[in-house]
């Protein structure tokens, strides 16, 4: 403690002792709640929970009211009251724009939802090439109609738009930013991948496979944010894997079935550790190496880097990963 001295014949309380005490090194208190990077990540991330939480009652609770249906309403809620918690903790704890959560607005953006879509899309695939190569999917003719399948088509893209959103938030948002600031880089990926997988594990028809693959696309999608430090980007991976694997090829994602696309439906015929069964392809090993052969061309790839404007904003993640890391 120091105190306020006002007798010139005092001692100077701008000498490293005072009343015994090193007025240079930190206290036990200060030690527990402060690190090099101010505020400790441990406690950042409980007051972002906290944030998140109560914004998101009132967001879920006003767009009820407004009669919005209760799925939409529950997704549309939850993103906004993440990305809400993560703009007030970079804006009044970091010091930061709010924009340095990874979803900024500038040129990029039309690019990182167009690469981004596409390299999920291809990366989910190349699971299906697998399946097809081996003989082990195939599909058959349902009925429907030009209209019904557009409907189904745009229907799926904005659910699976604003599911993958919430995810990236909740998962590659704050939480992980703030932790890899803490932690480093690889401790914090593997701490959050592992909190991805455990979100799944109720979903239909989950095995061990399923939530090893699930692991593995947290890996896959934190180096897609952290390659790019675009959360723009890591949503439209997110969204093409998923969009692709229901929308496009007729498969469940994860487990569910939610959309019915008209004209066509997938039929697996091989074993459920190749095929992924009634989970979809996420639950066999050719999307096991799909998403390692994904991950590895995000981890090299020259094509992607951080938008310089993005980089003026100081990212949390930036005091420990370089423009090309890994």
């Amino acid at each position: 403690m120091t105190a306020e001295f006002s007798s010139p014949g005092g001692p100077d309380p701008r000498d490293p002792l005072v009343d015994g005490v090193d007025a240079a090194r930190p206290t036990w208190m200060q030690r527990v709640f402060f690190g090099p990077f101010g505020l400790r990540a441990g406690w950042r991330l409980a007051l972002y929970l906290l944030l998140a939480t109560v914004f998101g009652i009132v967001a879920v609770t006003l767009l009820g009211a407004a009669g919005v249906n209760s799925e939409l309403a529950g997704l549309t809620g939850s993103l906004v009251s993440a990305t809400l918690a993560g703009w007030v903790m970079l804006r009044w704890v970091d010091g930061r724009s709010p924009q340095a959560l990874g979803f900024g607005w500038d040129g990029s953006v039309p690019r990182d939802l167009g690469v981004g879509t596409l390299a999920g899309g291809t990366m989910l695939g190349l699971s299906v090439v697998l399946l097809a190569v081996a003989g082990t999917v195939r599909w058959v003719a349902e009925p429907g109609t030009v209209p019904e399948y557009v409907a189904a088509l745009l229907s799926a893209l904005v659910f699976f738009t604003v599911a993958a959103a919430l995810e990236e938030v909740v998962v590659r948002g704050y939480p992980l930013q703030v932790l890899v600031q803490g932690m480093g880089a690889w401790p914090a990926v593997l701490v959050m991948s592992l909190f991805f997988a455990w979100l799944h594990r109720q979903n239909p028809g989950v095995t061990p496979l399923a939530l090893a693959n699930i692991f593995l696309a947290g890996v896959m999608l934190s180096v897609a944010y952290l390659r790019t430090r675009s959360l723009w980007f890591a949503t439209a991976v997110h969204m093409g894997w998923n969009w692709t694997m229901q929308s496009v090829l007729a498969f469940p994602v994860s487990g569910l079935d939610k959309f019915n696309v008209p004209f066509y439906d997938a039929r697996e015929t091989g074993a459920d550790w190749w095929t992924g069964g009634s989970f979809g392809p996420e639950a066999g090993l050719a999307a096991t190496v799909a998403l390692l052969a994904g991950t590895v061309w995000l981890a090299r790839t020259s094509r992607l880097r951080p938008d310089p404007r993005m980089t003026a904003r100081r990212p949390l993640v930036d005091a420990r990963v370089g423009e090309r890391w890994p």
